[in-house]
């Protein structure tokens, strides 16, 4: 049985004082019964006399009392249960058991600490009915609050703990105090209700919860004596004081403390005032971030990659027909043609040498993973496409998800990747004998990106082929100025899986990477393994390898660019790679019947630097203007315009990529938007945080605040709130001290300026449409200026008034001198006017065109180059 629990719709939140309706549509947020002090209430009021019983399940708790001793003897109550009715407590003159101690109360066999656990516990379940996902914990693991005496001060509260884990998406628990398990309104006196209400207090803090009474109401009378003292008199022990107050039943809601942590604010505001102090202090990240990789699997069709990461994730091997890699694959056409054509991602854990994933029959969700991991090494691990047709996949694993480290799978036969790939359906045949596996490892060396290759498929190569295999891959690494270096494993094969990580493989790997931490510098070796997902030849190596992979420092805002002054560089940045059509979870906890309505985002992506936390105030865009009127077309409903290897000139260019080009408009045209919306939750690789560190992956709910119209006099109904669409390439941002001082806002590019220095970048001809990659953002934009230092190109000729008659740019002035930047004897600088949107670049980020360079009928070959200058 799994110790993890999933639940995708969790029970609200409802209070059983409200109509079945009105619990219903608004839960216990709903204030309008409630003030912010509940004062003196009548039962009345409420038209009730009792609640219906306590449900088994759910987020709400009777308690008659949360008291550690025992309550005093009453001569009279109103409000006795229904069990004893027979005999009054003024006839009997004393209190039934159940009204002195309630359910749970301490018996002589338990101490006040037991009862303490044991009401603390209780408090836990409850919060935990209303999150999706959570770990079972025993009681052993609570901090359980310090014993507090009979004199509560109320108007201390007591110190907040860290939110248990798992609570942070936690709706709350409702304690209706007083109150019976067959909903009998039994009712406490002023003192008794106020003990129980500390007493919560303590419990809820110690959970990283607060309390909110939500109602107080008046259920009775009751009447007692003083107790007689050994000095009374016979007299006053026969006719004693008696004292008379009225019952209470109180209300309250029990929730998690989310709100972003002062001191979190305050330290990131400190690094921006010190950045601009030329100052290079790297932001410190959360514990636990360091031990985060991510990674990312590429190389051609035919390479294996989701078979490697099925057998790395599940622990089982391959059958030789794919079956490792049937739990990865997301559509019914990639099961049935065996071409992945998106993103999967899987997440892997390493804890000493064990290895935490599926083969573990007690883990069933990535939030396993984290609680067996630890404070160990998480590999995060994206599969991305890998034929020629699916390009925009394949650079959005290596480009736009930013992996640590890229591990490049190569057929260890590579006879398939040699073969002419097929072109897509209606298109023929790409042009050209296309070598896959070498276009895959050009683009990533040019990419610079710290790379890895696992050789597949071992069982299927002789040691003629794999020789051919290697020098290929040899040459092309040692001409890029690195050191491929080869990894032997000792690991034999074996029908079992490992489930740690062999010392020997251990030892391998850490000897072929040291010195790559200490000298920060991930690109001048290449570590190669040998792996066959059927036999399970090398797949330890690759465990061991995903676990010793050093990690880059902490990402800040100006890795790009260096310590500079940038007014407009925020304080924390989030780039957006998913949008999902869910509900904010639990976003209208607290919140007003209106903004109940308001489903909220939900998207996925990583912090590129800075931190966010639950209930900061972020700004998303860009967005069109609402002025901008005239329909344009998204990046996500227009093809790309050279989507399979082809120019925009080439006659098999489909009728649809220029219609949207011949409908494409400037970007300078359309004006930027940034809208103000608020963090309601994180997750970490799918675990509930409280904050998300810089370079971590993360979905992240939000809800847009939109501005209080107030409509109270007005005839005209409320104009309906505009639709705003989230697309892949946008931000999510926090503005520096800086910018709020200042009144900046973040820009919205409208053109960029790259500096290239393959040198035929200059046969980019002016107006030709290019799709741009940078970061996540991948847009359409057009050629507006190309300058180089070589005269041979005609673009880069000085001839520019002939140019700019024949294309007519509007923005290319005749004679107009390249920017003062600084440029090596092979430096081409290219600008860029977008198309369509306006889109946020961070200059310095790197840029990638792959139309104009594949002379070789390789869809994979392109430009690289690097941000110099934004247009706004």
């Amino acid at each position: 049985m799994s110790v993890f629990t999933f639940d995708p719709n969790p029970q609200r939140v409802s209070s059983p004082w409200l109509p079945v309706e009105a619990s219903t549509e608004h839960g216990p947020t709903e204030r309008s019964h409630t003030p912010a002090n509940p004062t003196h209430s009548l039962l009345s009021e409420y038209g009730v006399t009792r609640l219906p019983p306590e449900p088994q399940e759910g987020p709400t708790e009777y308690k008659l009392h949360l008291l550690l001793r025992s309550r005093r003897t009453y001569t009279y109550t109103s409000t006795a249960p229904l069990g004893s009715r027979s005999a009054t407590p003024s006839e009997t003159g004393a209190e039934p058991t159940s009204l002195r101690y309630g359910r749970g109360g301490p018996a002589s066999t338990h101490s006040q600490l037991d009862r303490l656990i044991q009401l603390t516990t209780q408090l836990l379940w409850r919060l935990r009915q209303t999150c999706p996902y959570h770990a079972s914990t025993s009681s052993s693991d609570l901090v359980v609050p310090k014993l507090v005496g009979t004199n509560f001060d109320l108007a201390q509260p007591p110190k907040l703990a860290k939110v248990w884990p798992g609570l942070e998406e936690s709706r709350g628990a409702l304690y209706e105090i007083g109150v019976a398990d067959d909903g009998t309104l039994v009712g406490l006196t002023q003192d008794e209700l106020g003990e129980s209400i500390a007493r919560l207090r303590a419990m809820a803090a110690s959970l990283g919860c607060d309390v909110e009474v939500l109602r107080k109401v008046i259920v009775g009378k009751c009447e007692w004596g003083d107790k007689p003292s050994l000095s009374a008199s016979p007299l006053h022990a026969l006719s004693p004081n008696l004292h008379q107050d009225d019952l209470w039943v109180a209300e309250a809601l029990v929730r998690p403390v989310l709100e972003s942590r002062q001191a979190s604010r305050e330290q990131s505001e400190a690094v921006v005032d010190e950045t601009y102090q030329h100052q290079a202090t790297p932001q410190t990240s959360s514990a636990g971030s360091e031990n985060q990789l991510r990674v990312t699997l590429t190389g051609p069709t035919t390479s294996g990659k989701t078979t490697l990461l099925g057998t790395l994730s599940t622990g089982t091997l391959d059958n030789g027909q794919g079956m490792s890699r049937l739990s990865l694959l997301k559509h019914r056409h990639e099961v049935a043609s065996g071409v992945t054509s998106s993103v999967t991602q899987e997440l892997i854990g390493y804890r000493g040498s064990d290895i935490v994933n599926y083969a573990n029959q007690q883990i069933e969700s990535w939030v396993g993973i984290h609680d067996f991991t630890g404070d160990g090494r998480l590999a995060f691990v994206s599969d991305v496409a890998g034929h020629p047709r699916y390009r925009r996949t394949i650079l959005r694993g290596i480009v736009g998800w930013a992996p640590q480290w890229t591990l490049l799978c190569i057929a260890a036969d590579d006879a398939d990747s040699r073969a002419a790939t097929p072109g897509p359906e209606g298109l023929g045949p790409d042009t050209g004998e296309l070598d896959l596996a070498k276009a895959h490892l050009d683009l990533c060396l040019k990419l610079e990106l710290p790379l890895a290759i696992v050789i597949t498929k071992l069982d299927l190569a002789n040691k003629a082929v794999l020789r051919s295999t290697l020098e290929k891959i040899w040459t092309s690494i040692k001409a890029a100025g690195r050191t491929p270096k080869l990894l032997p494993s000792t690991q034999r094969s074996s029908a079992d899986m490992p489930v740690e990580i062999a010392a020997s493989d251990d030892r391998v790997v850490r000897e072929a990477l040291r010195g790559m931490a200490t000298a920060k510098d991930f690109l001048t070796t290449v570590p190669v393994v040998l792996t066959s997902a059927v036999r399970g030849d090398g797949v330890g190596l690759v465990h061991a390898l995903l676990k010793n992979l050093p990690l880059p420092p902490p990402p800040t805002a100006h890795d790009l660019t260096g310590v500079a002054l940038n007014p407009e560089q925020p304080a924390s940045l989030y780039h957006i790679e998913e949008k999902f059509s869910l509900p904010a979870t639990y976003a209208a906890t607290g919140a007003s019947a209106e903004q109940q309505d308001d489903a909220g985002t939900v998207v996925a992506g990583y912090l590129r630097f800075g931190s966010l936390a639950v209930g900061d105030q972020v700004v998303v865009g860009p967005f069109p203007s609402e002025e901008d009127d005239e329909p344009t077309f998204t990046p996500e409903d227009r093809p790309s315009p050279g989507s399979f290897g082809l120019s925009l000139s080439h006659p098999s260019s489909s009728e649809l990529s220029r219609v949207a080009l011949r409908n494409a408009i400037s970007a300078s045209t359309i004006k930027g938007e940034w809208h103000s919306a608020r963090i309601v939750t994180i997750r970490n690789l799918r675990l509930p945080v409280e904050t998300l560190a810089p370079g971590q992956v993360g979905t992240i709910g939000l809800v847009f605040e939109h501005p209080q119209e107030d409509l109270s006099d007005s005839i005209f109904e409320r104009p309906a709130r505009p639709v705003l669409k989230i697309r892949k390439g946008m931000v999510l941002a926090i503005p520096s001290k800086h910018m709020i001082a200042t009144g900046l806002q973040l820009q919205a590019a409208s053109g960029l300026t790259a500096v290239f220095t393959d040198q035929d970048v200059g046969d980019l001809a002016y107006g030709v449409s290019v799709t741009i990659y940078v970061a996540s953002v991948r847009v359409t934009a057009r050629v507006a200026r190309v300058i180089g230092p070589i005269a041979a190109h005609p673009s880069s000729s000085g001839d520019m008034e002939s140019a700019d008659d024949m294309f007519t740019l509007s923005d290319q002035i005749p004679g107009e001198a390249p920017s003062k930047l600084e440029h090596t004897p092979n430096t081409f600088e290219v600008k860029f006017e977008l198309l369509n949107t306006r889109e946020w670049i961070e200059l310095g980020s790197r840029i990638v065109i792959l139309e104009g360079a594949n002379k070789d009928g390789s869809a994979l070959s392109g430009f690289v180059g690097r941000v110099v200058e934004i247009v706004d």
